[in-house]
């Protein structure tokens, strides 16, 4: 077996390892790809003769490539104006299948990225890389050009924004189709006390419409706005709407559909029982871009 070989055979052995980095610090499933083969690329180039820890150095390679990415994304200011929500990972209610499974190693939902993607480049590799990878500090040091007390300083400043926007999700399933079962019997009988049961006092709504005129508000908080938008909802979806249940990055979700075409995923956040966040994307365009074949 001549040496490419070996070298093509270890970097697939990491490839759903650096597929999940970079879906966690990109939010975007094909960009993730795209730092994925840049890392292929330069590991096909470079002398690899000294490399210990293969892993390692690929992770340290996808974290360089994702920080150059998020610091153009940045200065090209791509970002559209109201709100944008990461790619989903939508898999069957019984489970997602062995390549999401490792994207979603450690169950991070759609919340969390929705925060993650409020931090600044290095902040969100900081604590991606650390908190969410167990990379040492002095990894990172040199990927953000800081010492390793200053990148500690990153992931700490990120990690206290994460725990005060971002709640710990319940992890029983069961219970979480309990709570989003009683949302939605709520939302269609018109039953705004059933809500305001189920959400939290704070809960937050986002919606990404995409860059067109938003048909509703892009983000509701409270749990009477939240209930209000989700009646205004029900009645303004009419007939003609399949609503299949699914898991949204690993927690309970509900994917619509109208005459065969997607037409809005629906994300939940459950925390200690009730309805913390719903993150809905109801782009079109982003919408026919998913791959709904598994739902079926």
């Amino acid at each position: 077996m001549d040496e490419n070989h070996l070298l093509a055979e270890g970097f697939e052995a990491h490839r759903g390892h650096l597929r999940a980095v970079a879906y966690r610090m990109l939010g975007s499933l094909s960009e993730a790809d795209d730092a994925v083969q840049e890392a292929w690329l330069r590991l096909s180039r470079s002398d690899t003769g000294a490399v210990e820890n293969l892993g390692g150095w690929l992770t340290t390679v996808v974290g360089r490539v994702c920080l150059d990415m998020l610091c153009s994304r940045t200065a090209r200011r791509e970002e559209p104006l109201g709100v944008r929500l990461p790619d989903p990972v939508i898999s069957r209610e019984s489970g997602p299948g062995p390549e999401d499974q490792a994207l979603l190693a450690d169950s991070v939902g759609l919340a969390l990225l929705v925060v993650l993607e409020t931090l600044a480049p290095a902040e969100r590799l900081a604590f991606v890389l650390h908190d969410l990878f167990a990379v040492p500090f002095d990894e990172i040091a040199p990927i953000v050009d800081r010492t390793p007390a200053a990148a500690r300083q990153l992931a700490s400043r990120a990690r206290r924004r994460v725990r005060g926007a971002a709640p710990v999700p319940d992890v029983d399933l069961a219970r979480q189709r309990e709570v989003v079962g009683a949302f939605l019997a709520a939302a269609r009988d018109g039953d705004f006390e059933g809500l305001i049961a189920v959400l939290d006092p704070d809960v937050v709504l986002r919606a990404d419409y995409g860059p067109a005129p938003a048909p509703a508000p892009r983000e509701v908080h409270g749990a009477a706005a939240v209930a209000d938008q989700a009646l205004t909802f029900s009645r303004l979806s009419g007939p003609g709407l399949h609503a299949r249940s699914a898991l949204v990055n690993g927690a309970v979700g509900v994917v619509s559909s109208r005459e065969g075409r997607p037409y809005s995923v629906l994300a939940f956040t459950v925390a200690d029982g009730r309805i913390v966040a719903i993150d809905i994307l109801a782009d079109p365009e982003r919408l026919s871009g998913l791959d709904l074949a598994g739902l079926d």
